[in-house]
């Protein structure tokens, strides 16, 4: 785009617009063909009324057209509040309402989650089902405004839920599962909790209380878990009274997503999981919510730290290494009562742990190269399809060549050498190997105990 027509639309100098218009009639044609940001996106951005206005109606196309970021003009003129140009816009066409940007995010989302309440009533009113579109991770309008901290954002969505009967939507889930009630306890946001429970706009026979999310807590269990010193007892009352209950006191897995009495006495568990049980299962691996890409990314940085930390003692290794050489003379043996004289012969160079406790030595040196040539094959097989392939083994292979030299310096000319030599020759072939067959063993092994405890069923 023109650097003076982009000041142009800055500035909301329509009269500009207009003579260069007039020099070049197919001027705004154009700049439809370019694609990317037009001087309507720059107009709603600077909040210059008449020059979008004008851009309008000489070319209404321009509504529709995504910027780089991936956001239309109503996105812009949403996200920066400027309710006249929202309104000039929906004049177009009020389907702009729904028109999807980055990451599937409608104009709706963008307001509420800069908290412009006046832009958010507005596009409600045009649009009755913008209130139940969702981002490419399952949010809705209500979960932005709890994870933005938009109270007055939140209160307008609610209302206006009540007013179209659309309580339904008060539970949807996000892509974790968590519901705006998970995400509001979780926050400790108590004007949320208080404002959805209390009963004073929403019934709370409407509210799910005791939802599960993916992770398989109810929100009185985000509650007690991530626990701090804010308004956590007020916030937990307030559920209480509601009827809230942890996972551990529904009555069975079978009934899970089912609300529950708290003075039914059948929704009590016999062996509720304990907070701490609860906190582990939050943090491990659950193949629903963790992708595999951001878990090998997780394991490269653990195997790349196991690396490091297994070839820095080829520098240098437990109890340090000899400084000099000294060899003991079959005269010397009355000297071995001197502290201060070696009873050992040893060489520069050489590691002082395999001179005075050979075996522990040996242990350590095994234990170490093992912990490294799987710390290799693991970077190995989770970086096989990155690009500089060939470059990166040979890396590997020049990592594993520079350890076995060291380690082979350090260790005297005995059995440990020998041990040594085997097992860095011998372990980046059998570690592979050697995987495969206990992957596959124990996998064996689980489905013959799940087949014979279907067999006793």
């Amino acid at each position: 785009m023109d650097r003076r027509l982009i000041q142009a639309a800055w500035n909301g100098d329509v009269d500009h617009l207009l003579k260069e218009i007039d020099t070049n009639p197919f001027l705004l044609h154009s700049m439809a063909l370019e694609g990317g940001q037009t001087p309507l996106h720059i107009a709603c951005f600077a909040g210059n009324l008449n020059f979008a206005a004008t851009v309008v109606q000489l070319r209404q196309e321009f509504a529709n057209e995504l910027n780089q970021d991936g956001y239309s003009p109503l996105h812009v003129a949403a996200a920066c509040g400027h309710v006249e140009i929202v309104k000039e816009l929906l004049k177009v066409d009020l389907g702009l309402c729904l028109i999807e940007g980055k990451d599937r995010k409608i104009p709706l989302h963008l307001a509420v989650v800069k908290g412009k309440v006046e832009v958010i009533r507005e596009l409600v009113l045009s649009s009755l089902d913008s209130i139940e579109c969702m981002t490419a991770q399952g949010e809705s309008s209500l979960h932005l405004a709890v994870k933005n901290n938009q109270f007055k954002a939140f209160q307008v969505l609610i209302q206006h839920l009540k007013q179209v009967n659309k309580e339904e939507l008060l539970n949807a889930k996000d892509f974790h599962g968590n519901t705006i009630l998970h995400l509001a306890v979780s926050r400790k946001q108590y004007e949320v909790v208080d404002f959805l429970l209390n009963g004073g706009v929403i019934s709370i026979e409407k509210i799910k209380l005791n939802s599960l999310n993916k992770s398989g807590l109810t929100p009185l269990d985000m509650l007690l878990i991530f626990q701090s010193e804010a308004g956590d007892r007020e916030i937990e009352e307030i559920l209480v009274q509601s009827g809230a209950l942890k996972a551990g006191n529904l009555q069975s897995p079978a009934n899970t997503q089912e609300e529950r009495s708290p003075n039914d006495p059948d929704s009590i568990h016999q062996n509720p999981q304990s907070p701490s049980r609860k906190l582990l299962d939050y943090f491990k691996y659950n193949n629903l919510k963790d992708s595999p890409s951001e878990v090998r990314n997780t394991l490269l940085v653990i195997v790349i730290l196991i690396t490091a930390a297994t070839y820095q003692p080829a520098l240098s290794p437990p109890g340090g290494t000899w400084q000099d050489d000294y060899t003991l003379l079959a005269g010397n043996s009355t000297e071995k009562n001197n502290s201060s004289t070696p009873t050992k012969s040893h060489t520069a160079g050489e590691a002082i742990m395999v001179t005075h406790n050979p075996t522990a030595y040996t242990i350590f040196l095994c234990a170490n190269s093992v912990g490294f040539y799987m710390s290799l094959y693991m970077i190995e097989v989770l970086t096989a399809a990155f690009p500089l392939r060939w470059e990166l083994r040979i890396s590997l292979y020049a990592l594993s060549m520079t350890y076995s030299t060291c380690m082979n310096a350090i260790a005297p000319d005995s059995y440990a050498t020998f041990v040594f030599i085997f097992s860095s020759i011998a372990l980046p072939f059998l570690i592979p190997v050697m995987t495969i067959l206990l992957r596959n063993y124990f996998s064996r092994c689980r489905n013959v105990s799940v087949y014979a405890s279907q067999g006793r069923v």
